[in-house]
């Protein structure tokens, strides 16, 4: 029997273990039910693979995002608030730091929500188990 290995450039690996295990987290108790509303934007290509504030590797296509203060693994449903669409991420970076924004999503996530040419949208968050 012959065993094949193929190798993978480290960025593609990164993107597949990323992208695989995106909202694995279990969100804490206490904060179910916890709602927030306002602008999300997206992270500029220049941050894939650099390390987030939790120490995972920031991947534009998995589906994570960043906010102020959520514990990190934390799951929220985004809903865009113009057309009903909504999407879950995991938490796993802070920011954003400008104010009015209430969440950072991955182009992945963000693309999912709405066109990532109109760069930010009304978003209601949802902590989810």
């Amino acid at each position: 029997m012959t065993t094949v290995i193929k190798y993978l450039p480290l960025g593609l690996l990164l993107a597949i273990v990323g992208a695989c295990s995106s909202v694995e987290s279990k969100s804490p108790e206490h904060l179910l039910g916890y709602a927030e509303r306002g602008e999300a934007s997206f992270y500029a290509a220049k941050f894939q693979f650099r390390k987030t504030a939790s120490g995972e590797r920031f991947n534009q296509l998995a589906k994570t995002a960043a906010h102020r203060t959520l514990p990190f693994g934390t799951k929220v449903r985004v809903t865009n608030l113009e057309n009903g669409r909504d999407i879950v991420v995991k938490i796993n970076d802070r920011g954003p730091f400008i104010p009015g924004r209430v969440i950072d999503l991955s182009r992945s996530a963000f693309s999912e929500l709405a066109d990532t040419k109109v760069g930010l949208i009304d978003v209601k968050l949802e902590v989810v188990p």
